[in-house]
């Protein structure tokens, strides 16, 4: 080995010959060099395996100096824990893991790192071992202190670590040849930069997160293990959504920030596929799994299964367990973790999670002591469009004559043994069109019928905590929701433990479908527009739509001159999203209205006027009590390059929420308007 280091001595980057004034008797060193030594400063990472490969990832400041002090006073060692990352994980000093705390994941490795050198392929640093480090650092600190230069050192795989000077310290890593009698380590490879601290390295490392959360989010997944086209689980998607509220929260609530009014919300994801593949069915369905295409039928038995499971009585009474006993279980660990969490609690699904969701909460019993009033109001609402009323059942049993008797006596079909029975045999002569609840303006609440919505009738678990938002993130409710025979969505319905419904989508996502127009479905109206995280619409949807006032103008006569017909072009549109949030006429009802009074034949009006004059006219659309008055339907606002091919983007608009900035702005404003904090600036 001392001939090789000799050679690679030969070989290695010219460095500066010893100083003459060095030594190797340390008596007469000068003193003044000694100061120049300062103890390296450490930095905690973690490893993560991604695409196979291990990669190690900085804590954030504040967790790395968690971590430090516990490791100099000691006293993490014994079994106890550092938790980092926000609560989500926890450091076990003594076995120098890190664990995961309200999901299953698999542990990590952690290292107190000071030294490190560049890997191989992608260029990032990697950290020593501990042991081999403190060996670098005191060979460096002699060498500081005597002012000797080019020392060797052998890495415990056999490699050579060379301190020319304090700037240049490399790595070679040997390259075996082969010959006839074997293979040696005759030759040294590429050298590899070595760095000593943190410091000196290219890495990002974040500042840490708040400590105070002022709202907990669950987040559902839907169907298979992966959440984006990067085959990412739920855990990692979600990751992304929370660093993109974080960033959000210092842009957007710079100023409540400022003055200490908010801390962060906190996003924890549920995962149910996991659950469901682990009762045997995999094992099942692969006994019948045709050979041929074989990877597209395990990734349809894997992911689109999913839906027909969970129509399934035996399946979606495991999802709907699974996804209810995972948030009951992760809130309960929470609130042990944060004793003084005082926020409310939300929920969010994507796809088939956010069904999932709508049908739990369909499906609660609000007994917290405040549903006396809302008894009859929380199960009647949902109706379905070939449900006969009691008349007509009693007219069908040839018992007209008894219904004054029922209705003097108050007797609704609910109270009626009979009912089931009467369902089912008169169900190929129902009407066609509901008329309960929605028909006449005067009957009561209470004379409509509670008959389902068509859900797999199944033991829906109950919440222990009362959501205050639903989030639907490309959600296909409303398809479900008609193909379970609904028609028609009350519009005083509501969901028993739940105030706010939000649903959010894409224009291209190919699985998303409106809510409101099942609420409201006599008139025609868009959704509403979901503003730019950095506020107005995109440039091009303001170009298509300035060119549309422009061209509806002039088709219908009511400008005069080119002057007026830039003003319509350049004319500002009608706020997307109002900061008030209550239901407001869309823009689809403004321009319709425009175009109806452009045929008028006053063709002298101004015609800012008769916008003025219309929209007054018009009254606000009313889309029920499910948001609380609120609008429903928000949609996103689809990037420039996405409106040249509405298809090549449609399964990426379907995964685009988790990194979305528009989607966790409204997110945000929403959960914090409930606590009376706004944006800094209400954007239009």
């Amino acid at each position: 080995m001392s001939s090789a280091e000799s050679r690679q001595e030969q070989l290695s980057p010219s460095a500066p010959s010893p100083a003459p004034s060095s030594c190797s008797s340390f008596e007469l060193i000068d003193m003044d060099a000694a100061s120049l030594y300062e103890p390296v400063s450490p930095h905690w990472f973690y490893c993560k395996i991604i695409d196979s490969k291990e990669t190690w990832i900085p804590f954030n400041t504040e967790d790395s100096q968690q971590l430090e002090e516990a490791y100099d006073s000691g006293k993490y060692c014994n079994g106890r824990a550092v938790p980092t990352d926000g609560g989500r994980y926890d450091v076990h000093l003594g076995e120098r893991m890190r664990y995961a705390v309200y999901w299953d994941e698999l542990p990590s490795e952690v290292r107190r790192c000071t030294w490190f050198y560049k890997g191989d392929k992608d260029n990032k640093y990697v950290p020593y071992s501990e042991s081999f480090s403190q060996v670098l650092e005191e060979t460096y600190m002699l060498a500081v202190t005597l002012d000797e230069w080019k020392k060797k050192l052998e890495s415990p795989n056999r490699e050579i670590i060379i301190l020319h000077n304090p700037k240049l310290m490399v790595h070679y890593q040997p390259i075996a040849t082969s010959d006839e009698w074997g293979s040696t380590p005759t030759e040294q490879g590429r050298p590899r930069t070595v760095k000593r601290g943190v410091e000196n390295i290219s890495v990002d490392i974040h500042c840490g997160e708040p400590l105070q959360i002022d709202h907990l989010v669950f987040v559902v997944h839907g169907i298979g293990p992966a959440c984006d086209l990067r085959f990412r689980s739920i855990v990692q998607c979600v990751n992304d959504f929370r660093s993109v509220s974080l960033s959000l929260l210092q842009t957007h609530f710079k100023k409540a920030q400022e003055n200490q009014q908010i801390g962060r919300v906190e996003f924890l994801p549920v995962n149910w596929h996991s659950p469901l593949h682990s009762t045997g069915v995999d094992v099942d369905l692969q006994r019948i799994t045709l050979p041929s295409i074989n990877r597209l039928r395990h990734f349809t038995n894997d992911t689109i299964l999913d839906v027909f499971f969970y129509n399934s009585p035996t399946y979606c009474q495991t999802i709907v367990d699974t996804v209810a006993s995972e948030m009951n279980r992760i809130y309960t660990l929470f609130l042990q973790r944060n004793p003084d969490f005082k926020g409310g609690v939300s929920i969010a699904g994507h796809s088939l999670g956010s069904l999932i969701l709508f049908d739990i909460l369909t499906n609660q019993k609000d007994s917290f002591g405040d549903n006396e009033n809302e008894k009859g109001a929380h199960n009647i609402v949902m109706d379905q469009g070939d449900m006969p009323t009691l008349e007509e059942d009693l007219k069908k049993l040839q018992l007209s004559e008894f219904f004054n008797i029922f209705e003097k006596e108050k007797v609704d079909k609910e109270a009626l043994s009979f009912h089931r029975t009467t369902m089912s045999a008169s169900e190929a002569s129902m009407p066609k069109e509901s008329e309960c609840c929605s028909g006449a303006k005067d009957a009561k609440e209470d004379d409509c019928l509670d008959i389902g919505i068509g859900q797999v009738s199944v033991k829906y678990p109950r919440l222990i905590y009362k959501p205050e938002i639903f989030f639907a993130f490309g959600s296909p409710i409303g398809m479900f929701l008609t193909v379970r025979g609904l028609r028609r969505i009350h519009p005083s319905y509501k969901f028993p433990t739940c105030k706010g419904f939000f649903n959010i989508y894409h224009p291209f996502d190919p699985v998303a479908y409106r809510i409101e127009p099942m609420i409201v479905p006599e008139i025609e109206f868009e959704p509403m527009l979901i503003p730019h995280h950095k506020g107005r619409k995109r440039m091009h949807l303001e170009l298509r739509e300035g060119l549309t006032r422009m061209s509806m103008d002039l088709k219908n006569n009511l400008l005069g001159s080119l002057r007026m017909a830039w003003k319509s072009f350049t004319r500002a549109p009608y706020p997307a999203l109002q900061a008030s949030g209550k239901a407001e006429e869309p823009e689809a009802e403004c321009d319709s209205s425009s175009e109806k009074a452009s045929v008028l034949p006053h063709l002298d009006v101004n015609p800012e006027e008769t916008l003025e004059a219309v929209k007054e006219e018009v009254p606000p659309i009313n889309v029920g009590m499910l948001n609380g008055g609120q609008r429903i339907d928000y949609v996103l606002q689809e990037k420039p390059i996405e409106s040249f091919n509405e298809y090549l983007f449609a399964l990426q608009s379907h995964l685009c929420y988790w990194e979305s900035e528009d989607t966790v702005l409204l997110v945000l404003k929403e959960i914090y308007q409930t606590q009376g904090i706004f944006l800094d600036q209400p954007l239009q």
